[in-house]
């Protein structure tokens, strides 16, 4: 059995993240051969390409953190209508300078919880359009669009049970999406 290292970006730098707090009960459901990176967006600096050729020491350590990485878990809110700008942000840093893109190739899955009946629709789209560009193969179905409300975490934080089936079928998706992105790269 392979280990597996997914490095995780969590879109929201709120201490009492809902995204945060769902990332690590989806963390709790994972199979034991795989582990989980938290990578810190939230130090990083401003993209400028002034900078692409002598890079801050916090977008050297994102960018080997996510080579390093079999895999990606994106979990973002949704800010007006789109993704947060500090997803963003390292989004452009890892994937700077030009030809030297860290997220490439690494299969990806996307889950975003938010107050809003619609979730986190909107920001995953335009994280998926960006993910695209960035050659970053990424896990279509299903979508993971989830409401916060009562009953979504248990009192120790774990998935409630009227979500937990549909999150472990996501969760089984996803392997499923990184053992074939994990073949294909070693032939």
């Amino acid at each position: 059995m392979s280990q597996y290292k997914i490095a995780v970006v969590v879109g929201s730098l709120r201490r009492d993240s809902f995204n945060r707090k769902f990332v690590h009960a989806l963390e709790k459901m994972a199979r034991k051969d795989f582990t989980f990176v938290h990578l810190d967006i939230g130090s990083l600096p401003l993209y400028n390409q002034d900078n692409d050729g002598t890079p801050s020491q916090t977008v050297t350590k994102l960018k080997e953190d996510i080579k390093a990485a079999h895999g990606l878990i994106f979990a973002t809110p949704e800010y007006n209508r789109s993704m947060p700008g500090v997803l963003k942000n390292a989004l452009d840093l890892a994937s700077r300078p030009y030809g030297q893109n860290a997220w490439a190739g690494k299969p990806a899955g996307i889950v975003g919880v938010s107050v809003g009946a619609t979730g986190t629709a909107m920001a995953q789209q335009h994280l998926r359009n960006v993910l695209a560009y960035l050659d970053v193969p990424t896990l279509g179905q299903p979508e993971m669009f989830i409401q916060h409300k009562d009953g979504l975490f248990d009192a120790e934080g774990n998935i409630g049970d009227g979500s937990r089936k549909f999150v472990l079928s996501w969760m089984d998706r996803y392997v499923g999406w990184l053992e074939k992105h994990s073949q294909q790269s070693k032939s």
